[in-house]
């Protein structure tokens, strides 16, 4: 009997290290180098009183969203943009992908703003920096086989736990953070642009591109609908880590609350020598070298997100199983888009800080249909059959659309009439 339960409980640590990936990449990878800056900003203009605690929050959202977004993979075994052209028509079907790329194009944007930072602190030029994260990010297509793929990407993004050692180093308050906690809540006259801050925060939590990364890689893995159970602590473990991470990220911010101003028309090579002035060098060079970390991550995420959702869409070879000859447009969207980026950054001028807390904000604004199309689809009965969602779920679902209008409405109103 004691064998049998060691042998059943070996199986079990088997079969979920197995099936971890999908769920856990998309979370770790949306603390993405766009994302690292938003938060430190956030931090740095706001402190810790009322952001550290609302992205603790968003974990149950986060969770919610990728879960349907896996379970429609795993049970229909067909992508996103795939399934809104199949049911709702062209239109949909297109406008999913279109927007899912813009926005992507500028995700990536910021996760080059965010790697080349480190390299050019280093005294080397932009172009050079810019060209040597492309390399290293193309790279990755080169290794064989979905499996290996997916172990190096989760070793990746394991080293975001750098931002929890940094928060450290800044000595934060514990008392502040607990009355942080204690005091919560959301104040009725807002602060300049701090509605912009909290939909940018909301918009990182639940990105869009993580829908279709989540769905896609759920079914480029071969999960399917009898292993739900691992695939959603999966999901839930990344949602959890997530938000644990990015509220580090805001504390590191925060240790300039005070000390710096107008940081966010700055870019991230002035946030790191802010800490380097505030807290010192080693935090400082830590916080480099884990923005590097998250653009590169987050660079490979994003980029599949388009490639498995444009392949799928027009019926073209898109498994990571795939050499690039055997699926060479899948892997010319991968590379053109991480092209595009690359190039993109070297435009003179460019406010980047502020790039990235607006791509965070438009993130927000276009998960409002693609939330509202996933509900829709994982609560039907002829799609879904017994693994539709229940009631309590979409009680769930429909509350986070009322959520997502209301920021949305209040975002356009404090940008257009206030």
């Amino acid at each position: 009997m004691l064998t049998n339960r060691k042998s059943g409980r070996r199986r079990f640590i088997w079969v979920f290290w197995a099936l971890l990936g999908p769920g856990l990449l998309a979370a770790l990878a949306n603390n993405d180098a766009g994302g690292v800056i938003s938060y430190a900003v956030t931090g740095a203009q706001f402190g810790i009183g009322l952001f550290v605690p609302l992205v603790i929050c968003l974990a149950p959202l986060a969770f919610t969203i990728q879960e349907m977004s896996m379970r429609l993979g795993a049970v229909t075994q067909e992508g996103f943009s795939r399934l809104a052209l199949r049911r709702y028509g062209r239109f949909w079907g297109y406008y999913h992908i279109s927007t899912l790329a813009f926005e992507n194009l500028l995700t990536l944007i910021t996760e080059f703003i965010g790697m080349t930072a480190g390299l050019v602190l280093l005294g080397l030029p932009l172009w050079l920096s810019s060209i040597i994260c492309l390399l290293l990010v193309v790279t990755f297509v080169l290794f064989t086989g979905y499996w290996t793929k997916e172990r190096i990407a989760l070793f990746v993004g394991a080293l975001n736990v750098i931002f929890l050692v940094v928060a450290a180093m800044t000595h934060p308050s514990i008392a502040e953070i607990g009355h942080a906690f204690a005091a919560w809540n959301v104040p009725v006259e807002m602060q300049d642009g701090m509605i912009w801050f909290i939909i940018a925060t909301v918009g990182n939590a639940v990105a869009p591109w993580m829908i279709f990364f989540q769905g896609s890689g759920t079914i480029d893995k071969g999960i399917t609908a009898q292993e739900l159970r691992f695939s959603r602590v999966d999901t839930a473990l990344g949602s959890l880590i997530q938000v644990i991470i990015a509220a580090g990220i805001i504390i590191c911010g925060a240790a300039l609350f005070g000390h710096v101003q107008n940081i966010s028309d700055a870019g991230p090579s002035e946030m790191i020598g802010a800490l380097n002035d505030v807290v010192g060098r080693w935090p400082a060079i830590l916080f480099g070298l884990g923005l590097f970390n998250a653009g590169f991550l987050a660079s490979i995420t994003v980029s599949l997100s388009s490639s498995w959702s444009i392949a799928e869409l027009f019926g073209w070879s898109k498994s990571l199983n795939d050499k690039i000859t055997e699926a060479p447009k899948f892997y010319a969207v991968y590379i053109g888009s991480l092209v595009f980026a690359a190039i993109a950054i070297l435009i003179p001028n460019l406010p980047l800080n502020l790039i990235s807390i607006i791509t965070q904000v438009i993130g927000g604004i276009l998960m409002l249909p693609l939330l509202i199309f996933m509900v829709l689809m994982t609560s039907d009965k002829e799609l879904m059959g017994e693994y539709r969602t229940k009631w309590f779920g979409k009680i769930s679902g429909w509350t986070m659309v009322t959520l997502l209008i209301g920021l949305t409405v209040a975002t356009f109103w404090q940008t257009f009439f206030s």
